[in-house]
């Protein structure tokens, strides 16, 4: 009887040893995970790094804002990196240009090696932003950033932001998009194209906190020579109401065009005030001491 007893105990003794090492295997990842991510936490809330992430229109390389971020420079005395990324269609990113150190305002251009028009394209590339944002998110551990757009590439970012952004760690401070038709060719909003239906379904998913200015180009007065005011106007139904604030402003004169349009002086000095200069001056409120938004 106490023989079995005692062969009872051992077993059970050494059942205990077992699934302790069992606890402890399994334990071991789950600690490595924790510390890493915690760690990244940390060196991301203790960033300085805000930068601008850029992505352009169709047709554009990440070449396209390299004499904007020149003018900026400039014209404002600043010095600014630029970093620029391509994205290949099998998700590779080809990097050029650096982030030099202390440089709190980086320009961070995204571009793609498809650069096609259409609204699968559109759905292609911002599968493909999201993979260079995530990159850019590891590397830098940025924990704010500031966005701009150029025609699709405002497309691009609202299919990110309702499908892909979900990290509660990075805030999207401020957007500023040019030419942007969320309608596509579309004069009349209520002649919805599925892309602009789908972006309505989704709205609900934008950031709250979120504050978009909306550029519209008025060179011959309906439209700045491609894209309608109409379809620019129609992004007030996916995100007016969803967000912080929206505002539509229109661009005329010279270099009012499509193409032109992040030449002109209005743009240029709209772009510094309340994309750069919303950190650089007043970091509490995301707006440059110098005004308010321009209204509507």
């Amino acid at each position: 009887m106490m023989r079995t007893f005692k062969n009872k105990s051992n077993k059970s003794f050494k059942y205990l040893i077992a699934l302790a090492l069992i606890l402890i295997v399994l334990g071991i990842p789950s600690y490595i995970w924790t510390k890493r991510n915690v760690s990244t936490l940390a060196g991301r809330y203790n960033s300085p790094m805000s930068p601008i992430i850029m992505i352009p229109g169709s047709s554009a390389s990440a070449d396209r804002f390299d004499d904007l971020v020149k003018t900026i420079n400039n014209q404002y005395g600043e010095k600014h990196s630029l970093l620029k990324l391509t994205v290949n269609t099998d998700g590779k990113i080809t990097y050029k240009g650096t982030i030099k150190p202390n440089d709190e305002r980086p320009f961070i251009v995204v571009g793609f090696i498809n650069n096609n028009d259409g609204y699968n394209n559109i759905k292609k590339q911002s599968e493909w932003f999201n993979i260079a944002f995530n990159q850019l998110k590891e590397r830098y551990r940025f924990s704010s950033f500031d966005a701009f757009g150029h025609s699709n590439g405002g497309l691009i970012w609202t299919y990110f932001l309702e499908h892909y952004f979900d990290d509660s760690s990075i805030n999207m401070d401020s957007m500023l998009t040019v030419g942007t038709p969320y309608n596509f060719e579309e004069k009349n909003s209520s002649n919805r194209t599925q892309m602009l239906n789908d972006f309505i379904k989704g709205k609900d998913k934008l950031p709250s906190d979120l504050t978009y200015y909306s550029i519209a180009g008025t060179q011959l007065y309906t439209d700045d020579g491609i894209v309608p005011i109409g379809s620019v106007d129609a992004g007030k139904y996916i995100y007016e109401g969803n967000i912080k604030r929206y505002t539509l402003i229109t661009l005329t004169g010279s270099k009012a065009q499509h193409s032109d349009m992040i030449a002109n002086n209005q743009f240029i000095s709209i772009f510094h005030q309340y994309i750069i200069g919303n950190k650089l001056n007043n970091p509490a409120n995301g707006l440059n001491k110098k005004g308010n938004p321009p209204s509507k």
